[in-house]
Formats: structure tokens, sequence, C-alpha cells
């Protein structure tokens, strides 16, 4: 691959082009598994666009040899550190799939509820469960700002959903998430909390804050290519589900933060950007087991009646314990 600061684009005149010549066209087939009965066909159909995109890439833009090495080396890199998860929504790709689910959404009439948005790589099942509220720190981070974090779910008339399930993951104040930061406890600042009669969740945590891809990492190897930084804002993960409602993937961005409408990762909407409130009443911070001042988040969830059953539960995909 290019170096940041290499300008060429496109190949010199005179390069050579055999993508369209019968020769590579059979190849293609062959290397794809078209001549073979055994396999998965739409593996086989998807393996030979994927080729045949790169081939063509590799014609049109004259890639040598060094370039290609340099990308498979990249790639061993990516994988060595298991950060296909953290380039994949700085590429776009999260955020893609969720303007196709968006449209799909469009195109069956599923209108209204809160605006979905990227899960992200970095959740963990089997948080543990609580009704009504939940403390998701453990005090182990006397310097970060108290948060107690609120919200009622309602269906899109308005009507509370009692027994929503909330389940809440977020950074702690140097932008570490546990379970990948071996130096928290397990389930630090994760917690599934069902909402009481009226809809309502209440969580004591802390101020998360925002996130940067490691400076010496693939991923930013990739952006530093793309002259883009790799810098997430504060935020808040969610998914929020209830039987008979489309189960909803989102996460709030906390106003203020200076990438709050530059996240690398595309999750940023305009109605998942929440004010933190700061809150000196001693009375109310006694009601709600804080000694002194803190900060208060509030995030109303309004999820939309479905019967399609797929639709009312999170859609597959690898994600740490949830085969356990």
């Amino acid at each position: 691959m290019n170096s940041a600061n290499d300008n060429s684009s496109m190949p010199a005149a005179g390069a050579q082009r055999i993508f369209d010549t019968p020769e590579v066209q059979d190849f293609l087939n062959a290397v794809s598994g078209f001549d073979k009965s055994a396999g998965s066909e739409r593996a086989k159909e998807i393996i030979h666009r994927l080729l045949s995109d790169i081939y063509k890439l590799v014609d049109d833009f004259d890639v040598s040899p060094e370039e290609f090495w340099q990308a498979v080396s990249l790639l061993n890199a990516l994988g060595k550190d298991t950060q296909f998860g953290l380039l994949a929504p700085g590429l776009g790709f999260d955020h893609y799939l969720d303007m196709r689910m968006d449209a799909r959404d469009e195109a069956l009439g599923l209108a209204g509820g809160t605006p979905r948005t990227i899960e992200g790589p970095l959740y963990v099942a089997g948080a543990p469960v609580s009704e009504g509220e939940a403390r998701m720190d453990d005090g182990s981070d006397t310097e970060a700002e108290v948060m107690w974090l609120t919200g009622q779910v309602r269906d899109t008339d308005g009507n509370p959903i009692a027994g929503a399930q909330v389940e809440i993951w977020h950074a702690d104040s140097k932008g570490n998430y546990s379970f990948f930061d071996p130096s928290q406890a397990d389930y630090h600042l994760r917690r599934t909390i069902l909402a009481d009669a009226e809809g309502r969740y209440r969580a004591r945590s802390i101020i998360p804050s925002g996130y940067g891809c490691p400076p010496d990492s693939p991923t930013q190897q990739v952006l530093d290519l793309l002259g883009r930084h790799g810098q997430r804002p504060a935020h808040i993960h969610f998914f929020v589900s209830a039987p008979g409602h489309r189960h909803l993937t989102t996460q709030i961005n906390l106003a203020g933060d200076p990438y709050t409408f530059d996240d690398f990762a595309f999750a940023t909407r305009e109605e998942l950007v929440v004010d933190a409130s700061r809150i000196e009443d001693a009375d109310k911070a006694r009601q709600r087991g804080i000694d002194g001042p803190h900060t208060e988040v509030v995030f109303d969830v309004e999820l939309a009646a479905t019967e399609a059953a797929d639709l009312q539960d999170r859609h597959k995909r690898p994600r740490a314990l949830e085969d356990a």
C-alpha cells in the first residue's frame, strides 16, 4: 500500500490490463469453485464477486507486488491483534448495515421508535440482571464523575412498557471496557435492567470517556492512509427489547464532547445526542444514594411494535461470551 504522503492514484500510462481476458475470467471461475459440486453456492457467488472486484482493482490501479504484500501484511496484523472488529466501523461497514436496515424498515412500513445505531465490537453477554435499578460501577475509580442514568421505555403511542429489558454497557473514565481490559472487574460498567411497572430504568455509574484507536495499531495505520483520525466521543451502548416490539440496538453520545459529531465509527445520530445535567441538590442526591453533586443523563426509549419474531431479537453475530 502507498504511504499516507503518496499522492499517486491511477497507474502510469501503458499499464497492462488483463482482467477482461477469457483466461482471467476462466481463472476466476476456477478459483471460486464453480467447477466443483461441493461447497456453498452462495459462498461461491460472493467470493467470485469479491475476487473479481479485487482483481479489477489490481488492474485499474496497477497494484505492484510490493503494494499487494504490504496489504497482506497489514491484514495479518489486523487479525493477530483482533482488530477487524475495530476497523469495520471505522470503514463504515457497521453504519452501512444500519442504513440497509433503516431502508428495509421503511419499505415494510415499520416507522417510528428510537433510531438504531451501531453495536460496535465490545458487548459482553451475561451481565448481572437487576429489577428497576442497578449500580454499574464498583467504586474503584474515585476520580470519575458519578453519573445517574435514567429513562423510560415506551411504545410509539407513549404507553410505558413494563418489564422492558435494558442492557447497558460503556467505557470507564480512561476509555477502556471491562473484559477487554483485564484490570477491570468482571462486568464492570455492564448491567441488564428490567424496567419497572412504569417502564423506567435507573443506573448509578460513572461518566465514560471517549477513546481512540491505539496510535501504533494496524487500524490507525489504515486510517492514516485515509488522512483520518481514530477517535470516538463519550458514549453509552444500549440493547432494549420487549415482547411484541422491535429490538433496538443503539447508543447515545454525550453532548459537548469534541468528537460528538466527528466520530470515526460514524455512529452519531442527531436524535441520539444527549445533554448531561449537573445535579447539586443534596436531597435528590441522597435519595439516589449518592454523596454530593453528580451528573444526570436522561435517555427515554421508544420501541416500535412488531409481530415478526425475528425482529424482536438482536441479530446473530459473534459476541463475547454469548455462546457460553
